[in-house]
């Protein structure tokens, strides 16, 4: 007898910020949809064996760390069942750095979840350690959540194409969101008419800018068809765009319900941290923005 498939959770990384609360707003109803749980999880340092000799010992210092991250927890639960009455919302306090063990828990997680801003608001300082490294390394794609207006119900899931192994990736994700919110799906690819030689002048090729283009849309038009036919439910625009990936991207997330790119994209080395376009959009996307590694990593 098949033993039946459980579906796994979407975590959600917790830090007492309003950013974490935006977050787990957004996970709970992305829990809603996909009728699964949500994990909650809270990760704080490892407490010096030596603690400084003013303020306490080293366990009450230890202890007043872990009271903190659990009233954290208790008050983002709260915020969870409000958003999402009927999602099972679980708590995990855990000890280590938050990345790792975000990393760590992707191998068991539908989703990652994060707010764009840490506790104290400094997007760089929360982006750069956490959200950047743990897009890197999951195991399953992760969504970083912009504080600001929840766009229209109507607002297209947009997804960037180019080809790769990655995009092949996001761009079934993407029609998975898609169906689940009953929204359109905008499907884009850049390109460029211009080459760059080995001394770095921009080398233009007007003259082959109509055979260039029509060669990118029959690209196009082939990656987003075949992920179509599995979803036949999702209405599809496919729209090729000439300039740079990540302002095209950027200016389409000011008004998408969630904008969605792989971890790397054509001509992206396996030693690089993350993808240009995807770290760029972390940084500086107007909404949600998901990154997906590959399928089969």
């Amino acid at each position: 007898m098949t033993e039946p498939t459980v579906a796994k959770p979407i975590v959600v990384g917790v830090d007492g910020s309003t950013s974490a609360l935006d977050a787990t707003r957004w996970a709970a109803a992305e829990a809603a949809r996909r009728s699964t749980g949500l994990v909650l999880l809270h990760s704080y340092p490892p407490v010096p064996f030596r603690g400084p000799r003013r303020g306490g010992s080293t366990a009450e210092f230890g202890n007043a760390v872990r009271d903190q991250g659990r009233q954290w927890l208790d008050a983002t639960a709260a915020v969870a069942r409000e958003a999402a009455p009927g999602v099972e919302v679980t708590t995990e306090l855990v000890e280590g750095g938050a990345a790792e063990q975000l990393v760590g828990r992707s191998a068991t997680a539908e989703l990652v979840v994060l707010g764009s801003r840490g506790l104290g608001g400094f997007t760089g300082l929360l982006v750069g350690s956490i959200a950047v490294a743990v897009s890197t390394h999951a195991l399953c794609p992760v969504v970083v959540v912009r504080e600001g207006q929840a766009p229209a119900q109507d607002a297209p899931v947009v997804v960037g194409v180019d080809g790769s192994v990655t995009s092949e990736a996001a761009l079934e994700f993407a029609f998975q969101v898609a169906e689940l919110r009953g929204a359109p799906l905008l499907a884009v690819r850049t390109w460029s008419d211009s080459l760059v030689d080995a001394t770095k002048r921009t080398v233009q090729v007007a003259a082959a800018v109509e055979e260039i283009e029509a060669e990118e849309r029959q690209l196009l038009e082939e990656e987003v068809g075949a992920c179509a036919k599995n979803h036949p439910g999702v209405t599809v625009r496919q729209e090729l765009v000439r300039g740079g990936a990540v302002r095209v991207l950027t200016e389409q997330s000011a008004s998408a319900q969630l904008v969605v790119v792989g971890t790397r994209g054509r001509g992206g080395f396996r030693g690089l941290l993350l993808g240009s376009t995807s770290q760029s959009l972390i940084y500086n996307a107007q909404g949600p923005v998901a990154v997906v590694p590959p399928a089969h990593q």
